[in-house]
Order: C-alpha cells, then structure tokens, then sequence
C-alpha cells in the first residue's frame, strides 16, 4: 500500500514541477503545493525544505520509519 501511495504522490508533484518549470522559486513552489496538492501556506513550506535539505536519501528512511510506527502525520500536525 505504502508503494501506491508514494507512486502516486511521486507523479503528482512530478507533473506539478513539469507546469512551474524546474527552476521554480520556492514563493512559486509553495503556491503550486497549495493549490494543487490542498497545503497550507506553512505545510507547503515545511515540506519544500524538508525536501531541499535533506532530500529522498534520509526522507526514504523517515518514511519507512514513521510507517512501521503507524504515525500518519506526526507532532507538527502539518
């Protein structure tokens, strides 16, 4: 199941990139995130720079880990 929905996720925000260009600014990044993914301005940002500073190396971990713990969407409630 994990698989699907990281598949899933994996090409919306692949096709979300291809319509702001790959050299988007973040401003313009996180307006896509919200309006194409349902973010609020401050998910939409968290997540932008998780992802910039730490990239699928350690998220890939982070995502196993918090699956095996069953935590859906952790303290930050984002």
């Amino acid at each position: 199941m994990l698989d699907l929905v990281t598949d899933s996720l994996v090409s919306e925000y692949d096709a979300m990139i291809v319509r702001v260009g790959e050299n988007a600014t973040d401003e313009q990044l996180v307006a896509a995130l919200m309006r194409d993914s349902a973010w609020t301005a401050q998910g939409a940002r968290e997540v932008l720079q998780l992802a910039r500073k730490y990239g699928t190396s350690i998220l890939r971990n982070a995502l196993a880990l918090a699956s095996a713990m069953q935590i859906e969407d952790g303290e930050a409630g984002l």
